[in-house]
């Protein structure tokens, strides 16, 4: 009997790849870049007007036709999200009650709001008890979860999914990967914890790179371009956490943390973005989805 083989959809997958990846750095230039340039009070205002905002592009997102629209919609809706009601927010408080940053050897390693980012890790866990005890979903990760803890029982613990609009989904998931990257880095770096320098911080990174080669491994199958950035959305999340712990360990000079001084890096790294987007837009027209 001929084994039946996968068809693989490199040109989709690099692409869908491509368009979040590039999402990461000029997330953290975006940032870079508000601080420097706006006054504190106008800086709180606007990171509460960009969450605001993408809380609507991901509402807007519900009533979008089409699976790729919907998933754009969440994917934007919910890096604005992060970024404005939640980096920013922490930054906010953390500034206005003086926490200071980590200084060591006269450099600032750990800003104010990741020093205090791990205080959230109760609220974390409470959000994966519903989505490991009341959500049945598509995610390998929770699936597995749930079928190696209930068993048998899986069917009827969770009986069912949630009322399932891709936007939110999409949402729901960016945010909560983030938020778990984020809750992993800053306890790893913790010296209480384990430390920067520490063997199993560079363990951790290793396993994350070899995951995200898996994770791309099976976005290699998904045909439609929806499902395509949606796998893409951990995959570059869990690669992207081997990339800010080399950066920690000063294996490389993270541009996007000084966009003034690589302003020519940083416009390549915007303009290939556009074009990468240009060309999904496209695509997507293309086969109506």
């Amino acid at each position: 009997m001929k084994m039946e083989t996968r068809k693989l959809y490199w040109g989709r997958s690099i692409t869908s790849f491509l368009l979040v990846l590039f999402t990461m750095p000029l997330g953290h230039a975006m940032m870079i870049i508000m601080e420097k340039t706006m006054t504190p009070t106008a800086l709180h205002y606007a990171a509460l007007a960009m969450g605001g905002v993408g809380l609507l592009l991901t509402i807007i997102g519900v009533f979008a036709k089409g699976d790729t629209r919907q998933t754009l919609w969440g994917l934007f809706g919910g890096l604005l999200f992060w970024t404005g009601w939640v980096e920013f927010l922490f930054k906010y408080f953390a500034d206005r009650f003086g926490v200071q940053p980590l200084i060591e050897d006269g450099v600032v390693v750990t800003k104010p709001e990741y020093l205090i980012l791990p205080a959230s890790f109760g609220f974390f866990m409470m959000f994966m008890l519903i989505y490991v005890f009341s959500i049945r979903s598509g995610c390998n990760f929770f699936n597995w979860i749930q079928r190696h803890l209930f068993g048998a029982k899986r069917d009827i613990i969770v009986a069912r999914p949630m009322t399932r609009h891709t936007s939110i989904v999409v949402f729901e998931e960016l945010n909560m990967i983030l938020w778990a990257s984020y809750l992993l880095l800053m306890f790893l770096y913790d010296k209480e914890f384990v430390g920067d320098h520490h063997p199993l911080t560079k363990i951790v990174g290793a396993i994350c790179l070899a995951g995200s080669f898996l994770i791309f491994r099976n976005q290699l199958s998904r045909p439609s371009w929806g499902a395509n950035i949606r796998m893409a959305i951990p995959t570059v999340i869990v690669f992207w956490t081997p990339v800010e712990i080399l950066g920690r360990l000063n294996f490389f000079k993270e541009i996007w943390v000084y966009p003034f001084e690589h302003v020519t890096e940083m416009v390549c790294i915007l303009l290939a973005f556009l074009a990468v987007g240009s060309y999904l837009a496209w695509s997507a027209r293309k086969s109506h989805s």
